[in-house]
């Protein structure tokens, strides 16, 4: 494994070790042997807003400690709208600056609350930036603590758009429509089939194959969920 030495503003140097990592994510939880340290509380993405302002912390271009700020764009974007990747995730979309060296750096609101992990950029726009849902974090924290492989669900289905046609002829005005469902996996055993519309998860609203990739993935492996088709 990389050797990681953690720098303070102070000056003062640690060596960190690994506890665990989430290469989905592009995440690590690293620990140092100090006390007594400042932190940053971690806030609640759920609650975050379209329009909040926010604050973007990092290191970009070797410039320490480096502040921009911006608003919430989007809430639920995919890997596969940032560019690259399946789109497995549901990442916050903001304004606020984001350069190279950002990533890792922490997305705060105006309490001051870490409410996302700034993690990438569309190379073909500007201002277009990514982080993780600091909420999505907390819930695989104690799979990195542990060491063990980061728990994730899986539902087994791909998803198709709702477009004008789907809906006029399910009498359905927006959900994920069900394009292919893989043998032997949940949602093959729960009885979902192709062209069967989801619209809820555990009693949350689905609009579309991302919102039902987010909700999904937002489990952990083994969970029990109670998905909503339309008779």
């Amino acid at each position: 494994d990389a050797e990681i030495e953690v720098t303070l503003s102070d000056g003062r140097t640690f060596k960190a070790k690994i506890l665990g990592r989430d290469r989905e994510l592009d995440l690590a939880l690293i620990k140092v042997d100090a006390r007594h340290l400042a932190f940053a509380k971690l806030g609640d993405s759920d609650a975050a807003k379209v329009g909040e302002w926010v604050v973007a912390i990092g290191n970009p271009l070797g410039l320490t400690h480096t502040v921009t700020q911006g608003i919430i764009s989007a809430k639920g974007r995919t890997a596969r709208q940032l560019g690259n990747g399946s789109g497995v995730e549901a990442f916050l979309q903001t304004d606020a600056a984001i350069n190279r060296g950002n990533s890792g750096g922490p997305l705060l609101n105006l309490k001051g609350e870490v409410i996302g992990i700034n993690t990438a950029i569309r190379p073909d726009g500007q201002n277009i930036g990514f982080a993780v849902p600091v909420n999505m974090v907390k819930r695989i924290i104690p799979d990195l603590k542990s060491g063990k492989p980061v728990s994730r669900g899986y539902l087994g289905v791909g998803t198709r758009p709702m477009d004008a046609e789907f809906s006029a002829s399910l009498g359905i005005k927006e959900g994920a429509v069900v394009s292919n469902v893989d043998r032997g996996t949940p949602a093959d055993k729960a009885g979902i089939r192709r062209l069967d519309v989801i619209t809820g998860v555990d009693g949350q609203k689905i609009r579309s194959g991302d919102e039902l990739v987010a909700a999904i993935a937002g489990r952990r492996a083994g969970e029990t969920v109670t998905v909503t088709l339309p008779k």
